[in-house]
């Protein structure tokens, strides 16, 4: 393992963390709310969970997700910019409805269970990211490494599993924050990211060799019977 790619790994993970953090709590104005704490914890299991599964079954993978973006499609750094962007601006709105009461409490049964759906989110992403030794943070071919069909583990059941567990966790953690407004704002990550499971199963059917073929046999991108 290369010891300046975990480094660079750590330390942009934790500065995302840190804006996570920040976000959350300036806009509360207070410390003390457990659902931003709890937030945190699973984006912070998940960057370790991450880490922790590549350095065991693909290192190589990790120069891929911190490398230069050769190949990257335009409409997919246009998509992922904005999703970041609708995401920070999640965390804000959350914080600001706990500070000014605007959707009024949920019950605490709620929020506990939409914690352990983001908790589960992130867990179907990371096995996926376990068993797709092309598992990149952007959409390319990557050629250079071998690039081919991945179809063990979750890709046995649906072609994108990471992005049904990532929209798991973009509806989950609103409610988890007690928020209607955050809510709504993860809404339209959540349409950002089907556009762009859509566009990257496209891309895969014209570009990857054999993934038509992986298409016919597993048919549905998101959700078995649905789509």
């Amino acid at each position: 393992m290369n010891t300046k790619l975990l480094i660079r790994y750590a330390i942009r993970e934790t500065m995302g963390l840190m804006v996570m953090g920040a976000a959350l709590f300036w806009a509360a104005g207070r410390l003390d709310w457990w659902p931003a704490w709890a937030a945190l914890a699973v984006m912070a299991a998940w960057i370790v969970a991450t880490a922790v599964t590549i350095i065991r079954t693909n290192p190589d993978l990790l120069a891929e997700r911190l490398g230069p973006r050769r190949g990257a499609k335009s409409w997919d750094t246009a998509i992922m910019s904005l999703v970041g962007l609708i995401q920070l601006g999640r965390y804000i709105v959350a914080g600001l409805d706990q500070r000014y009461g605007w959707s009024g409490g949920l019950p605490i049964g709620g929020q506990i269970a939409a914690l352990v759906v983001s908790g589960l989110g992130y867990g179907l992403v990371v096995w996926a990211t376990a068993v797709n030794t092309y598992f990149s943070q952007i959409v390319r071919i990557q050629t250079e490494r071998g690039h081919h069909v991945i179809s063990r583990g979750p890709y046995r059941f649906v072609r994108h599993p990471a992005y049904l567990g990532a929209l798991l966790y973009e509806l989950a953690v609103p409610v988890l924050l007690a928020s209607w407004w955050a809510l709504l704002l993860s809404s339209l990550s959540v349409l950002l990211l089907i556009l762009r499971t859509a566009l990257e199963d496209r891309t895969l059917q014209t570009e990857l060799d054999g993934y038509a073929d992986y298409a016919r046999r597993v048919c549905y991108r998101l959700l078995p019977g649905i789509w």
